[in-house]
């Protein structure tokens, strides 16, 4: 008995908790992250290139197996922390007005000049794109069966076969 594994690039654990999947991700992000780093840091590319760069590289690498995540509060801040961090990179810093000093930037000048929804917006579309998906599968398939409620159904007489 073992208390995680991986299977297909998921993290798995005996407490069916998805804790452990979003940090692993988010590993895997940093990596990411840091592979690209010089990039996201650069003069000579352009703001809009860099935030393609994030979107095309980075955030698949985070958001894989996303629909099936059920988020609490606790893990929603860890993932906005990250994409913050990256914005951030992104972004660079600012002169202050006041006394001329860099400074990072706050999260809701960030929010500001990145338009697009943010990662845990991602996450909800994607879960509401794949419940749809599933709503239109038929009744013979078990997630359908799942996503409605309907799991009674008569059992066969002897031995199980399946599950």
């Amino acid at each position: 008995m073992v208390e995680g594994f991986k299977y297909l690039g998921t993290t798995l654990t005996n407490q069916n908790s998805i804790a452990e999947e979003i940090k692993s991700r988010l590993r895997s992000g940093n990596a990411r992250y840091h592979s690209v780093q010089n990039l996201l840091s650069s003069r000579l590319i352009s703001k809009n290139l860099k935030i393609k760069i994030y979107r095309t590289i980075i955030l698949p690498v985070v958001l894989y197996g996303c629909e099936a995540w059920s988020l609490t509060l606790q893990e929603e801040r860890k993932l906005r922390v990250f994409e913050n961090i990256v914005l951030r990179r992104i972004f660079g810093p600012r002169t202050d007005k006041v006394t001329g000093a860099w400074r990072r930037l706050h999260n809701d000048e960030l929010n500001d000049l990145y338009t697009l929804p943010n990662i845990v917006w991602v996450i909800k579309l994607r879960r509401m794109r794949w419940a749809g998906h599933v709503a239109l599968m038929g009744e013979e398939r078990g997630v359908y069966n799942v996503l409605v409620g309907k799991l009674e159904r008569k059992r066969p007489l002897g031995r199980p076969r399946h599950r």
